[in-house]
């Protein structure tokens, strides 16, 4: 056993004397202190990493949670915009008497939407509600708004205009009573009138000439009520290109009457002057026979 202990240091002590031991130790030691020094620099850098991502994901969850408050927001706006209502309240039982004329209806449609007034045919811009007792009733605001305008009409009788949100504007025609002012800010359902008659629409007997415009152009109120305002819009150029044509063929037509009255002026001047040119000359012969006869006597 001694000689066993005995040669174990001896190994250790020859190894102790190579000239590479030391060396190799510390080259050893420096590579552990190395590692150390390495490993704790990126854990270290591994922490603010860390936070940074903590923060992304923190605001990413910010963010998710405004979009969605946002698309809360817009939902709940949706949900109280206006819609479309008729001018009468709720628990009245109205029918429409006359349509609004719609070029692309059927002509039975059409001819519901035709008003006669002095043997002539109005194409109606609106529509006009009564009831089947033909008394007069409440005519009340279709949309939240300003009136712009309150006057008596010639031929619509007692009318009222209502400006809202994006360019949509209301008419309120044939009122017997006017409740508003010019100015005022009324309310959805307020009341600002009551149905009456008027001369253009005088066969509906007691009833509200209603009207929509979308920037200046009517529209169908049928089509849009219960509707939001931002749904209404107005028809297509080539929806309207019938109307045009017939204004440019009623211009035209006034332009031909003209013309024709004015031939038939000019027909009347030279008839005139035809009429007149006869008499002048008989006047001149009368004149030229005394003085024929005054030279025979002379002679």
């Amino acid at each position: 056993m001694e000689e066993n202990k005995n040669v174990s240091k001896n190994s250790w002590k020859r190894i102790f004397k190579k000239k590479w031991f030391f060396p190799a130790v510390y080259l050893a030691v420096a590579a552990l202190l190395l590692t150390g020094v390495l490993w704790y620099q990126s854990v270290v850098n591994q922490v603010p990493d860390m936070a940074d991502d903590m923060e992304e994901q923190l605001d990413d969850l910010s963010k998710g949670n405004d979009g969605a408050g946002e698309e809360e927001d817009a939902t709940t706006v949706m949900s109280q915009q206006e819609v479309l209502e008729l001018p009468v309240t709720e628990d009245l039982q109205v029918e429409i008497v006359t349509k609004f004329y719609d070029y692309g209806a059927d002509e039975s449609e059409q001819e519901s939407a035709l008003i006669l007034h002095q043997n002539k045919y109005y194409q109606s811009d609106g529509i006009a509600l009564s009831t089947s007792d033909h008394q007069s009733f409440d005519v009340v605001a279709s949309l939240s708004g300003t009136v712009t305008e309150v006057k008596q009409d010639p031929l619509l009788g007692n009318v009222v205009k209502l400006e809202h949100e994006q360019g949509i504007s209301t008419y309120y025609a044939s009122l017997e009573e006017i409740f508003a002012e010019e100015g005022n800010e009324v309310e959805q359902g307020e009341t600002i009138g009551t149905a009456g008659q008027n001369t253009l629409g005088q066969d509906n007997g007691v009833h509200v000439h209603f009207e929509v415009r979308k920037d200046g152009v009517p529209v169908n109120p049928e089509s849009f009520v219960n509707e939001p305002i931002n749904k209404i819009v107005a028809p297509e150029d080539d929806e309207r290109e019938p109307e045009e044509q017939e204004e440019r063929a009623d211009s035209d037509v006034d332009e031909e009457q003209e013309q024709e009255h004015e031939q038939e002026q000019e027909q009347e001047q030279e008839q005139q002057q035809d009429q007149e040119s006869p008499d002048d000359s008989a006047d001149v012969e009368s004149e030229s026979e005394p003085e024929s006869s005054r030279a025979m006597e002379e002679a």
